[in-house]
């Protein structure tokens, strides 16, 4: 489905990294196994605050000393395997069943999610799948999905203090322009 939609995505990383992309150059794209959207370059839709967070983070685990940033970016969505619409979701089944069949003629383990419940932050089955069916169906240029992530925002509260909506884009092509978006410190 082609997304006439322009969105505001925001991207985690180092300050040096954020100098480097808004002086014009590329994103690095991700491929680790254990992306939730498959392979992509990746953003939080209208989330400026948990991209500085998700970088924050991630250097914080490998004990870096690097400055975190944000750099803000214009992205049409395109041609988006978008995981908000059933058809999507409901064409997922069929392709796992598809996965699993080629995973075991392979003699391949088949992957699994795993990290901390309930949030399971390792996908390596979502990101395989993923990418397997987007292997198959090379036209999607970004891949948009929404998750309930982090404790409860307040007891028993469906509503996630981490929960967002991800954006991989695959074709660097949609990102139109960078910025360096204002923060603001609670």
């Amino acid at each position: 489905m082609k997304y006439d939609r322009l969105i505001l995505g925001y991207h985690g990383c180092t300050a040096a990294d954020a100098r480097i992309i808004l002086s014009g150059n590329s994103f690095h794209q991700s491929e680790n196994d254990y992306d939730w959207l498959g392979a992509g370059i990746y953003f939080w839709e209208r989330g400026p605050d948990r991209a500085l967070r998700f970088i924050q983070q991630k250097l914080k685990r490998k004990k870096s000393h690097a400055k975190p940033a944000v750099v803000g970016a214009l992205i049409q969505l395109g041609t988006c395997f978008d995981l908000l619409d059933t058809h999507n979701t409901r064409g997922l089944r069929a392709t796992y069943q598809r996965f699993v069949r080629a995973m075991e003629s392979a003699n391949v383990p088949i992957p699994t999610n795993a990290g901390a419940a309930p949030d399971h932050k390792l996908r390596r089955l979502d990101c395989a799948v993923l990418n397997y069916y987007l292997a198959q169906s090379p036209h999607y240029q970004t891949v948009r999905g929404c998750f309930h992530e982090g404790a409860e925002a307040f007891p028993g509260s469906g509503i996630r203090t981490e929960a967002h909506i991800q954006i991989a884009v695959r074709d660097p092509a949609c990102i139109i322009g960078t910025f360096r978006p204002t923060m603001i410190k609670s």
